[in-house]
Formats: C-alpha cells, sequence, structure tokens
C-alpha cells in the first residue's frame, strides 16, 4: 500500500511506499512462492504472444509504382507544349522585328478560292435547262403556221371585187368627196410626210436608204391602185 504525509508549513513533502514482502495471489493457494512463479511465466508468455501477434487489419502502406510516380506521358505533353509556345514566340518575335525594320503592313490577305458545295449540281441543272430550251425553239422553228396569208389576201380581193360590183358609186368618187370635205387632215397629212422628209435628209446613210426602199414600194403600190381604178372605170363605161 502506499500513504502520503500532508504537507505542513516550512517542511519538504515525504512520500513513503510501504509493500508487503510476501506475494498476494488473486486465487487462494498452498504456496505463494510457487504461485508467484506460475503467475509470472503465464505473464511473461502473454506478453511474449502479444509482442508477436500480428493485426487483422493490414495498415501498411501500398506499394508504390514507378509508372505511377514518374508519369512519363505527362512529361512528354508538357515538352510538347513548351516546344509549341516557344515556336510561336520565336514566330512572334521574327515578325516583330521585320516590323521594327521595315514600315509595317497587314496581312490579311486571303490566297484561297471559294469553293461551293453545289456547284457542280448547278451547273449540271443549268446546261440541263438551255437543252430544253434549245429543243423548244427548234420545235417552234421548224412548226408550220395553221393560218395562210396569202389565201387571206386572195380573198380580200375577191371581196373587193364583190364590194365594188354591188356599190352604188365607185370607191374612187367616194374618197375624192371625202378628201374634199375634209382638207385639214390633208394638210396634217402633208406637213406629217414634210417633217418625215425632213428626219430622213438629217438621218444616216442606211435610213436613207430604208426611206427609199419604202419611197418605192409605195410608189408601186399607187400604180397598182391606180391601174385598178383604171380597170373598174373602163367596166363601168362598158355598163
Amino acid at each position: 500500500m502506499k500513504s502520503c504525509d500532508l504537507e505542513t508549513p516550512g517542511q519538504l513533502q515525504t512520500v513513503r511506499t510501504m509493500t508487503h514482502q510476501a506475494y498476494q495471489p488473486l486465487l487462494p493457494s498452498g504456496n505463494k512462492y510457487l504461485q508467484q512463479k506460475w503467475d509470472m511465466a503465464s505473464y511473461d508468455l502473454h506478453r511474449g504472444k502479444v509482442k508477436s501477434a500480428k493485426p487483422t487489419i493490414n495498415t501498411t502502406p501500398p506499394k508504390t509504382y514507378d509508372h505511377l510516380t514518374l508519369r512519363l506521358k505527362k512529361l512528354k505533353l508538357e515538352e510538347e507544349w513548351t516546344t509549341k509556345i516557344e515556336r510561336e514566340n520565336n514566330m512572334l518575335m521574327e515578325k516583330i522585328s521585320r516590323i521594327m525594320r521595315t514600315t509595317g503592313g497587314v496581312d490579311n490577305r486571303k490566297y484561297y478560292d471559294r469553293k461551293s458545295l453545289g456547284k457542280e449540281k448547278r451547273q449540271l441543272e443549268l446546261l440541263r435547262i438551255t437543252k430544253e430550251n434549245q429543243m423548244i425553239l427548234f420545235r417552234l422553228s421548224q412548226c408550220r403556221p395553221h393560218y395562210n396569208v396569202k389565201s387571206w389576201h386572195e380573198d380580200w380581193l375577191k371581196t373587193l371585187k364583190v364590194m365594188d360590183s354591188i356599190a352604188r358609186y365607185p370607191r374612187e368618187r367616194s374618197n375624192k368627196q371625202k378628201g374634199q370635205e375634209n382638207p385639214i387632215t390633208k394638210c396634217s397629212d402633208c406637213d406629217k410626210e414634210q417633217k418625215i422628209s425632213a428626219d430622213t435628209t438629217t438621218q444616216s446613210p442606211a435610213s436613207n436608204m430604208a426611206t427609199d426602199k419604202a419611197q418605192k414600194i409605195k410608189s408601186e403600190k399607187g400604180k397598182e391602185t391606180s391601174e385598178k381604178e383604171g380597170t373598174r372605170t373602163e367596166m363601168q363605161q362598158d355598163r
């Protein structure tokens, strides 16, 4: 057992330990010395087992691998990135030095042809349309008219003859009467002819040739009408 004396003023604290000389076993035994010896042997065996016991849970650190610690792929990518940055920096430095040495310029031209995804399709469609138009034009040029202008003219001449034979007065006389009643219109026609002649004088020689042809055609038509009128008057006199 242990006992401690109280501390008095002016004195130091003193500790006295009292231990029994004989061994006190937990269970009753015949010989205390042998029991002590056995208990100490079992305790030493227990302590040895505790020291040599292995843990059921593995708390040791995991095994390290070289390819995980080094990471060669990452190092390679970093080297490539640094080389790319250095190359771009060198190019930029060269451009800046060239601009400083010279007056500089704008490098924004695009030297490439414009390409279209549907260009070939549009060209084929245009060729198809042009071929169809050519075929239609060829058919229209080759087709014949259903109406005959010559037969129309002949029919008109026949109708004129019938009108002359039916009329009470000849057409020449009626035309003369109409001309006497409307002299103002004749004067206006004369003025128009004078203007046309003045215009023809100012026009080019090609236009003059065209006007000469038109005048010749008019004179021929006037001769034909005069001949027809003469034949009509003769027929009337014969009647």
